[in-house]
C-alpha cells in the first residue's frame, strides 16, 4: 500500500494523513486520533497517550511520537526540515486547522490531496477483498434471519435493531452505517430513518444495512412484501430487479462509472420510472461504505479489476412506496463477481 503512496511522494516532499481510514490504510493504526506523514523517507504517526500502546501493535517501521497536539507535533518536523512543498487530505481538514497548517509552514507549498489519495484505495487487494466478503456474508445471512421477524405490528425500528443484533452477533465488528428498515409509503425515501411505525399487511418494507468486518464494510439493500402484492407493486419491483440485473452485466473491467449507470438508468426510463430513480447506480465500497469509484452518470472513472463497486437501483414514489435491490460486487476482466448471496425473488411475507 505504501508503494502507492510513493508515486505520490515523488511529486511532493511530504503526505500528512490525518483521516481515521487513511491513516489505518496507510500505516495499520486503527486507533482513530491522530495523524500520520510521510516525510524525508521516514515515516511517523501521532496519537496521544490512549492509543500509543495500540500504535506500537499495529504499525511497523513507524515513528512514534505521544502527543495530545498530532498536527502541531508534525508541523514541527516540516518546518525544521525546511518542507518545500506538503500535500494534504483538504477534504478531512477543518479551516481552522488549514490556517494552523500554513502558518507553520510559512512559505511551504500546501497541496490539496484528498482525492489523489483516496484513488489510491480503490483497487483492492486480495487481503481486503476476503475482508469485504466475510462482512457481506454476514449480512447476507442477517437478512434470511429478518425474514422470520418481520410481521404486521412489529415497528420498523425493531427490525433495524434485530439486523444488527445479528450481525453484531455472528462476527461483525460494527455497522458501516445507520441500518434503513422503512415500510409502507415510507420505503418512498432513499435513506429514510427507522421509525415506530408498525408493518401492515400490504406494506414494502425497505431494508438497507451492512457490517464492517475487521474495518472494511460490507452493503446490501432488500426489499419485501408483507402479504400479497398489488400490480403495480410486482410492476416496480420487476423493473428493478431487471435494471440492477442490466447494471450486473455491464459491470467490469475498462467501462467508465457513467456507462454503468447508463444502462442500468435507461431502461428505468424505458419502464416509465425514469424520474423516480432519484440516485446513481453505485459506490465504491472498503474501508469507508461510500468511497470512490462511483458509478454515477457523471463519473468517468474507468473500473479496474478488484475494485468493489455497490450496484443498487432504485424507484422511489411519493405517497405509495418505493424498491431498491443491491448487490456488492468486485470488477474482474470480463464481468464481475457477486458478493451478496440473498436471493432477489420478491419475497411474501
Amino acid at each position: 500500500m505504501n508503494k502507492k503512496l510513493n508515486e505520490i511522494l515523488k511529486d511532493t516532499a511530504a503526505v500528512l494523513i490525518t483521516s481515521p481510514h487513511n491513516m489505518r490504510y496507510f500505516s495499520g493504526f486503527s486507533g482513530g486520533e491522530g495523524a500520520v506523514l510521510f516525510a524525508f523517507d521516514k515515516r511517523f504517526v501521532f496519537t496521544d497517550s490512549r492509543y500509543i500502546e495500540q500504535a506500537e501493535n499495529e504499525t511497523t517501521d513507524f515513528l512514534l511520537t505521544e502527543t495530545n497536539d498530532y498536527l502541531g507535533s508534525a508541523c514541527k518536523i516540516l518546518s525544521e526540515n525546511c518542507c518545500q512543498k506538503v500535500l494534504i487530505e483538504d477534504n478531512e481538514i477543518s479551516a481552522r486547522d488549514y490556517n494552523r497548517i500554513s502558518k507553520a509552514l510559512g512559505n511551504s507549498e500546501i497541496v490539496f490531496g484528498s482525492e489523489k489519495i483516496n484513488t489510491l484505495r480503490m483497487v483492492k487487494t486480495d487481503e481486503e477483498i476476503e475482508k469485504i466478503r466475510e462482512a457481506e456474508e454476514i449480512g447476507s445471512k442477517a437478512f434470511e434471519h429478518i425474514l422470520d421477524f418481520i410481521k404486521p405490528d412489529v415497528c420498523e425500528k425493531d427490525i433495524a435493531l434485530e439486523i444488527e443484533y445479528f450481525m453484531k452477533k455472528n462476527g461483525a465488528d460494527g455497522i458501516s452505517f445507520e441500518t434503513i428498515a422503512i415500510s409502507g409509503k415510507r420505503t418512498s425515501l432513499p435513506h429514510g430513518t427507522p421509525s415506530d411505525k408498525k408493518i401492515q399487511k400490504g406494506d414494502f418494507v425497505t431494508m438497507d444495512f451492512g457490517c464492517t468486518f475487521d474495518g472494511y464494510c460490507s452493503d446490501m439493500t432488500r426489499t419485501v412484501v408483507v402479504g400479497k402484492p398489488s400490480d403495480e407493486q410486482k410492476k416496480i419491483y420487476n423493473a428493478v430487479k431487471t435494471a440492477q440485473q442490466i447494471g450486473l452485466d455491464t459491470i467490469r473491467q475498462g467501462i467508465r462509472g457513467c456507462d454503468a449507470d447508463k444502462a442500468a438508468r435507461e431502461y428505468i426510463e424505458k419502464c416509465g420510472f425514469g424520474r423516480y430513480f432519484r440516485h446513481s447506480l453505485g459506490h465504491g465500497v472498503g474501508l469507508l461504505v461510500h468511497e470512490l469509484p462511483n458509478l454515477s452518470p457523471k463519473s468517468e472513472i474507468v473500473l479496474e479489476e478488484n475494485m468493489v463497486v455497490s450496484c443498487e437501483p432504485g424507484i422511489y414514489i411519493p405517497d405509495f412506496g418505493g424498491v431498491r435491490i443491491e448487490d456488492l460486487v468486485i470488477v474482474k476482466k470480463n464481468r464481475c463477481e457477486n458478493l451478496t448471496c440473498a436471493t432477489k425473488e420478491l419475497i411474501e411475507l
